[in-house]
């Protein structure tokens, strides 16, 4: 556990099964929600899953069999998260901010992406959001996917930053179902392995700065 900020707590997982990682998220994203735990950021990495968000459409965004993603090792679930369907895997830092909301969902957003972006910035990549693409990227190129869900005014789900992920698996789908833009990474961007952990301090750093001016109340009830 990172003790990065007293308004959020950061929560280190490791490497976690997908499902597992969503039974830690509803479990903090109720205590959060009742008041009972302060508000947590989790990171993770994943074994191969692709998760399905509320918009996804299988047959189109998914473009290989089930059967082959299985033989590769790689999972399917659908979630309750916003979005199409995107990628986790090794060598990707994943990010769960289970963080009060309410109603200012477009700001709590473009907190997110401010955050990743400086993170970013520390490896001398020029990245930005997109308005009307979720996500970071550099160029036309996304290097961090987002898609959150909100439910009782706190958010859950997150990011997914391609650190050393490998880029060969997103082959299988349509990224977020966009099929005019690709895919990076910081490996790719940079042309050498990048430190994982070193990233995970990073994010929760940069989060620290980022969210200070964030408002962690609840809304009136």
């Amino acid at each position: 556990m990172f003790n990065v900020s007293e308004a959020f707590r950061v929560t280190d997982l490791g490497t976690l099964e997908y499902l597992q990682a969503l039974d830690v998220q509803h479990e903090v994203h109720g205590k959060v929600a009742a008041r009972q735990q302060e508000p947590t950021l989790l990171l993770v990495e994943h074994p191969a899953v692709l998760t399905l968000g509320r918009k996804a459409k299988e047959g189109e965004n998914i473009i290989v069999p089930r059967e082959f993603l299985s033989q590769q090792g790689i999972a399917v679930h659908a979630i309750e998260r916003g979005g199409d369907v995107t990628y986790h895997g090794p060598g990707q830092l994943v990010g769960y901010p289970i963080f009060p909301v309410g109603r200012r969902v477009r700001d709590f957003l473009r907190f997110l992406e401010a955050a990743l972006v400086k993170t970013l910035g520390r490896y001398g990549l020029e990245a930005s959001g997109s308005p009307g693409y979720a996500g970071v990227w550099v160029g036309d190129e996304k290097v961090a996917a987002i898609g959150v869900a909100i439910q009782k005014h706190v958010a859950f789900h997150g990011f997914a930053l391609n650190v050393n992920t490998d880029l060969d698996h997103f082959s299988y789908i349509v990224p977020c179902g966009i099929q005019d833009r690709g895919v990076t990474s910081l490996q790719k961007l940079l042309g050498r392995e990048i430190n994982v952990q070193e990233v995970k301090a990073f994010v929760a750093e940069d989060f620290r700065q980022t969210f200070q001016d964030y408002d962690f109340s609840f809304p009136d009830l």
